[in-house]
């Protein structure tokens, strides 16, 4: 996965070391990177306590939101396509309180599975 990936929409996994770097400021004792996706400009961070979602905004992605959503607030979530030859997915997922989902796009590849696969363990299992 590269540069024609990120392009194209398709989500790449990113080191989880260079991640654990740059979100050492915000992670709390204890708390470790598991998995780590970039989408385009925003990024999943998977942790062994949380999901956190990375929003760059504007041009140049100088202004970025981290959305921390605790597993235990997730109530479903879900991923639709129009099938084999569609190029988009799109992932839903939906917290305690809110009848909205939060939607993110993805371009055709296997990232999306990996990505609810990941929801899937973590919401599954404490269940």
């Amino acid at each position: 996965m590269g540069l024609f990936d990120a392009l194209m929409g398709n989500a790449s996994e990113i080191s989880t070391e260079n991640v654990a770097k740059e979100f050492a400021p915000i992670l709390i004792e204890g708390e470790r990177i598991e998995k780590a996706f970039r989408l385009i400009r925003d990024m999943f961070v998977f942790t062994n306590k949380r999901l956190i979602l990375v929003d760059k905004q504007g041009l140049t992605g100088s202004k970025v939101d981290f959305m921390t959503i605790p597993y235990s607030s997730i109530k479903k979530f879900s991923k639709e396509s129009a099938g084999i030859l569609d190029l988009d997915a799109e992932l839903k997922i939906w917290l305690t309180g809110d009848d909205v989902p939060i939607k993110k796009e993805f371009g055709k590849g296997d990232r999306i599975n990996e990505v609810y696969q990941l929801l899937s363990t973590h919401i599954l299992n404490k269940g």
